[in-house]
This record gives structure tokens, sequence and C-alpha cells, in this order.
């Protein structure tokens, strides 16, 4: 018995010849000669006429197309398992603030060095006529090395400074209330993908209005690219992160998050991908007499990670930017450590490089102690302009230079330590890898791209690591000790419970004069266990001066991640004590037994010497781990082409 056959769509076939209109004229409007290119993957190829690159940067015809696999199963479900697409907006055109602009000139004169109007009201730095009409064909500005690397030096003034005058109520008005960030209760900003490369199904399900806003951008002006929140998945975070927790976010980000994928190919990618291939599978190191492995996560990894840090990474050290918000930070005081790292990474021969075409990283040398003491207006309560300045500051690299536009910033470093600099690099840096004291899982500390930075109180700048070391552990009596003002809300607690309340336990307020200085140091010096706990935020000079002083350091600051935890095993050698159990805090110090207090205080004494600040860096010390933090993650977050 036959089967009747399925009646003909007479519309389809009319539609037909439509269709191949539609698909001959793809063909022939676009310029790289592939239809699926221009149907599904326009937002992945830098055009022309866009405004955030120019003619000189187009890759030939030829590198797109052999540089750009369309539905390559590896790069769509393996590469990309755990990335979720962000659609970076390049939009700029709600400007409601007077541009800024910067000087190149570093040269300082007289109240002419900040590049201030008297006449602006809020301190802005004046505007110096800048062309906004680049041409297409316009070549981009060749770099020439910084004359300021040449005659920077190594000499270190004591250059103190009165401590922040802000009170705290200033403090989290003018930062957290006013400007913090949306952090949901998902982990999706602190370990997901910000690739722009999504798959073939997501493609699909993206608006032509989304598609269209991806791109629009001003004809004649350089964009700053920002990404979006990923919310396609989500991964519940507790409200406190433990370290344990955080562990796996970290491990998890390494096979997860991948930054933004750059507009076109440059060597410095393979390169990157290379030295992440010898890393996942580095020799099994069996016995070093300068590396003990109990105090890192995989000494193996760690060991040849900083070995093809020395032989490969060439950083490119921007140039311009006028002082002192630019090249020029404090050495002394509680936020010395980017002073230290901008000095020694300015002046740097091994990893600076003239040429940025050979440059793996960027570093954006401003200081964020600075940017504060320079800009901020005193009971404002606003960050405005500090937020300002770095906007425009990226808009001229963006709009000078070629390299920031391929990322997006993704290969971009910043180094700061103030308490602010996470608010203030939100924006328009918020691609870049961040070094930053405030590390903050809840305040938008992204795991696998954000890094831990040491806050060091620099009392001598001529003498930064002097007096170190401390009594031996038979002849500490104090069992923990904390002194302190009373910043933020976990210090009170901590003096409520435990101020004047017991022998063992030295914990009191503010050690006021010189004489509460060698005062402090000395409990530091004779107590087992040194109280670190946060002030206004997660982070206090306290971790690494217990490593200095050879104490055991108890971490008492919920969501905190400790420096360099891309490496470093916390839990081997700290005591990590929740918010919620100080009323608990001298049983758990006594539950630790004295011969696993003698390991931890070994241990202290083995990683102190990644804390150590030289006049002339050396090997595994605090300027070479700041560095090899950034490279980590830079090196495990390069996405593959």
């Amino acid at each position: 018995m036959g089967v009747n056959p399925k009646p003909v769509n007479q519309r389809a076939l009319k539609e037909l010849p439509t269709l191949e209109l539609i698909l001959t004229f793809q063909y022939l409007k676009f310029p790289y000669g592939t239809v699926l290119l221009s149907l599904f993957s326009a937002d992945k190829i830098p055009t022309p006429g866009t405004s955030t690159f120019k003619a000189s940067e187009v890759p030939s015809k030829s590198e797109l197309v052999n540089n750009v696999t369309l539905f390559n199963p590896v790069n769509s479900t393996v590469d990309n398992a755990f990335e979720i697409a962000n659609k970076t907006l390049l939009s700029g055109e709600n400007e409601t603030i007077p541009r800024t602009g910067f000087v190149s000139d570093q040269v300082s004169t007289p109240n002419k060095s900040l590049g201030f109007d008297v006449s602006d009201q809020s301190s802005m730095v004046e505007s110096i006529k800048r062309s906004d009409n680049v041409s297409e064909t316009h070549q981009p500005v060749d770099p020439v090395p910084s004359s300021f690397n040449n005659t920077i030096g190594l000499s270190f003034s004591s250059n103190h400074y009165p401590e922040d005058n802000i009170s705290s109520a200033e403090q989290k008005s003018g930062s957290q209330y006013a400007f913090s960030t949306n952090v949901s209760t998902n982990i999706t900003n602190s370990v997901l993908s910000n690739d722009s490369t999504v798959s073939f199904f997501q493609k699909n399900n993206i608006t032509d209005s989304t598609k269209e806003e991806s791109v629009r951008s001003s004809q004649n002006e350089a964009k700053v690219s920002v990404p979006n929140e990923n919310k396609d998945s989500h991964i519940p975070i507790s409200q406190v992160t433990t370290v344990s927790e955080m562990n796996k976010l970290l491990l998890q980000s390494h096979a997860s998050y991948r930054s933004k994928r750059p507009r076109w190919f440059s060597a410095v990618d393979q390169e990157l991908l290379q030295a992440r291939l010898e890393i996942e599978n580095a020799p099994i190191v069996k016995e070093d007499r300068n590396l003990y492995a109990p105090i890192y996560h995989n000494v193996s990894m760690f060991k040849r990670s900083y070995e093809l840090m020395e032989e490969t990474l060439k950083v490119y050290v921007y140039s311009e930017g006028a002082r002192p918000i630019m090249h020029s930070p404090f050495f002394t005081g509680l936020y010395a450590s980017e002073g230290w790292f901008m000095k020694q990474m300015e002046a740097n021969r091994r990893f600076v490089t003239t040429d940025p075409n050979k440059a793996h990283l960027f570093y954006l040398p401003f200081s964020t102690r600075r940017l504060k003491g320079t800009l901020y207006v005193q009971d404002s309560h606003s960050h405005d302009n500090l937020i300002q300045y770095l906007h425009n500051y990226v808009e001229m690299i963006a709009g000078k230079y070629t390299f920031w536009n391929r990322t997006g910033g993704a290969d971009h470093f910043l180094v700061g330590c103030h308490d602010w600099a996470p608010i203030e690099t939100s924006a328009d840096m918020a691609n870049c890898i961040r070094s930053l004291c405030n590390a903050d899982v809840k305040e938008g500390f992204v795991f696998g791209k954000d890094t831990s930075l040491p806050e060091t109180n620099i009392r001598n700048a001529q003498t930064p690591t002097s007096n170190l070391g401390g009594n031996s552990a038979s002849k500490r009596s104090t069992l923990a000790f904390f002194a302190g003002k009373m910043h933020g809300y976990v210090r009170p607690i901590l003096l409520q419970h435990w101020e004047n309340k017991d022998p063992d336990m030295k914990i009191v307020g503010r050690m006021p004069g010189s004489k509460g200085t060698r005062d402090y140091i000395q409990y530091m010096k004779s107590s087992k266990y040194c109280i670190c706990a946060r002030g206004y935020e997660v982070n206090s000079p306290r971790v690494v001066e217990a490593i200095l002083y050879e104490c055991v350091p108890v971490i008492i600051s919920d969501n905190f991640v400790p420096p360099f935890f891309e490496v470093l095993n916390w839990e081997s050698f700290a005591v990590i004590v929740l918010e919620k159990d100080i009323p608990n805090l001298k049983n758990i110090l006594l539950s630790i037994p004295e011969k696993e207090y003698l390991t931890l205080q070994m241990r202290v004494k083995k990683v102190q010497q990644h804390f150590l600040w030289h006049k002339n860096p050396v090997k595994y010390d605090i300027f070479h781990m700041i560095l090899h933090s950034i490279w980590y993650n830079r090196v495990f977050s390069t996405p593959a082409w």
C-alpha cells in the first residue's frame, strides 16, 4: 500500500529566491568573505570604522579568516565549558562630567604639575587640547621610551605624611555607600568568564538590538570596554566565604575564567598559552633549598611559573600622566606597597620593555593614595572626580595606543593599596588585573583576575625591613596580642570580649606615641599569636607585621583574600577565625597543640622571604611575588585561539 506524498509548501518555494538574495547580499556586503561571520560573529571581528581601533590595526583578511574558528566543537564546548558570554558595551555617550586632559610632561613645576584649574570647583585636572577627530588612516603614535625610567634612580626619601584624616562616617558615605557595587549572592562576578565568545546556539538567542548596542560607538572617539555581569549561570556563595571555599573558587577560576578574547592575534598570546601548558605540566619538585613545599598550594607549579616569569615576562610601563597622581607615590605609611612596587617596576631592567609590541602586560602607574589625597574634596562624600580622573586617563591611553583596545584592558594591570581602590577602579578598569590591598570577596574581587596585595606599613623608607625576627618560641610569654585604633565594627567587639579580661590575652586599643610603637613591636615579638582584625575594610598591615616578627597571624576578617593567594597555602602557617567566633577566641588558640604551634611558627619564618622589601629587589621577595601573582593570573586567564 503506497504512502501519499507530503503536500508541497508552495509558499516556502516562493520564498526561496528571497533567501538566496539575502545570502548573496550578505556575501557581497561584508568584506571578510564569510557569510557565517556576518550573520553570527559580527561582534567578534574588529571592523574598520569602529572607534576602538584604527586602520593601522586592522589585520588582513587572511589573518581574520585563519584566526577565527566558526563552529569548532573544541572552542564552543570544551574550551568554553564553564564560560558564559559577556556582551561588551562600547557606550560612552552619557558623559555628564566635563572631560579631563592629561599631560605627558614628566617635569614637575609648582602648582602646575597637577594640571589643576583653580577656577574648577571640583579641583579636577585642567583639560588640555586634544583632537577628538581621529582619522581612520591615522597611524598610532609610536611610543617613545620613557625618560622617567632613566632618571628615577633608587634613592628613597622618608616621605612622611599625615595619616588619612577622613572619619569613619566619611569613609563609609564616601566610598561604600555612595559607590558600592551591587554584589549578588552568587559567585558569577568572582569566577565566570568575561570572554566575548558565545556558542552558536547562545548567539541565536541574542536579540538584534543587543547586537547593535554592543558595537555602538562614536566614529571619532576612543572608547573603553567594560564587561557586563554574567547572569546566565549562578554559583551560590555563602554569606561568609571561608579560606577553604576560596581555594575551591581559585581552582574553579583557572578552569573557567577567561578574559575577553583579543580583537586580533599577537605572538604574546601564544607565549602566554605556552607558559600555561608548561606550568600545568610542571616537573615535580622533590626538594628546593629556597622553597619550603608545605607553605604552597603546589610548589612545583609555583617554581615553574616563577622561572617562566623570569625568562619570558615583558612589561610596558606607560609614561603618560602628570605628577603627583602618576609616577610619584608615597614610600612610607600604610599604603606604601603601591609606592615601592611602582618605584621598583619603573626602574626594573629585567622585566620592563620599551617595545609595547613585545609586552605581555601593561602597567598603569598611578597611586590610589595620591589620587585620594589630591582630588578628594573634604566632606564631599563623593568619589566622582576621582573616578572621572581615571576614566579620562584610560580614555587617553586607549586613544593614543592600540594596546588597550586589543584586549579591552585585560592585559593591563594596576597596583592599589588605598581602601577606595576597588570602587575607583570598578568601572573603566574592570577588565584589568587589579592588585588590591582591599581584597574583599563581597566587594567585587574576581578570582582568576584580581590579586591580593600585601599591605605593608613602612616606617622608614631607608630601612623598610629593619628589626626583623622576634623571640624564640619558648620565650613568647603572651598567648595573643592586638593593639590598634577602633576602626570598623570588628575591633570594638574584640575589645568588648577580651580587653583586660585575661592576662594571657593582651588585647588593647591604640598605643599612642613613639613609645607605643616600640611597645607594639615588642609585644608582637614576644607573643605566640598576633591578632589581625579588620578595620574599616578587610585588609590590615598586621598580617605582614606578624610575619616579619615571626608571630603566627590570626586573621579575623570574613571574606578577606590573603596576599599571594594563588600560590600560598595560608592555612599551613596562619590561623583564620570567623568574626562570629571572637567570643571563643582563647579556646580556639588553646586547642592548637604545642607541636602544631611550633610547626606554624616555623612556617611563618619560611614564608617571611616573600614579604620583604629590598631597595634592590631580590629573588622571591615581595616585589617579585606581587608581579608573579599578576603574571600568574594573566597566564591562566588568557583565552585560547
